[in-house]
């Protein structure tokens, strides 16, 4: 079966400073993989890779067989890639509604007229803001914010989903709410590349795990593996989470 995602030897470099070293692994259709690492492993690098906000150094990226690396994000997001962010990207003079519309107008199908409304109101409804379509986003909560941004990637109907830390900063009830947000997401077959620290969320939502260490791939495997191996244990995790 070939993969939806597949990056091979991907490299970026920042003069003498190798971010990312040759990642190499294949998303399935449906699958739903936390990207660990500790802080400054490569994983939000990667993600700008994969995304299109950085250009490889070297290698390639593939969404269902076409070659990515290299284009420009528009025409990577309009090829079926949808992120967020870690801290929160919104259209602050834009009403949540029309922040939603603008992915629906430009992400992978490109939707003219009633139809961006459509897909936008069902996006809000998604992660459950729709009652706050009229607001304007700075007056949201900040769980509410995290959700305008999800439901502005899921507007632009991707095939593979980019979270980076989308659960970061959340009480534990909002975090809660998060996973089970996400894990709502998991039923509707998107699939799901997850950058994570909390490994609550992660076990709780990834069957399997890519783990970085300064640029490189470390472990791949599934969840319980990875975070049982002594080298991940090492580079990330310590011995008390274990």
């Amino acid at each position: 079966m070939s993969a939806l995602l597949s990056l091979s030897n991907v490299t970026k470099r920042f003069g003498g400073l190798l971010a990312v070293n040759s990642m190499t692994f294949d998303l399935q259709e449906g699958e739903v993989v936390g990207l660990l690492g500790p802080n400054g492993s490569g994983k939000t690098t990667l993600i700008n890779l994969i995304s299109g906000a950085l250009p490889p150094t070297a290698g390639s990226v593939h969404v269902a067989g076409k070659e990515i690396a290299g284009l420009r994000a528009d025409q990577i997001a309009r090829s079926g890639i949808a992120r967020t962010f870690q801290l929160v990207r919104i259209l602050p003079s834009m009403t949540v509604l029309e922040n939603v519309q603008v992915p629906a107008a430009f992400g992978a199908k490109s939707h003219w007229g009633g139809e961006i409304d459509r897909i936008a109101r069902t996006c809000l409804e998604q992660v459950g803001i729709a009652h706050l379509a009229r607001a304007m986003p700075g007056d949201l909560t900040y769980i509410d914010q995290k959700r305008l941004e999800l439901a502005r990637a899921l507007a632009a109907e991707p095939k593979v989903l980019l979270l980076d830390e989308w659960l970061a900063g959340l009480n534990p009830t909002e975090l809660q709410d998060g996973i089970a947000l996400i894990r709502k997401l998991q039923s509707t077959g998107i699939t799901i590349l997850l950058v994570e620290h909390i490994m609550e969320a992660v076990r709780a939502l990834c069957p399997r795990c890519v783990v970085m260490n300064a640029g490189a791939l470390i472990a791949d495997g599934t969840t319980e593996e990875v975070l049982a191996d002594p080298n991940v244990i090492a580079a990330y995790l310590g011995d008390s989470h274990a």
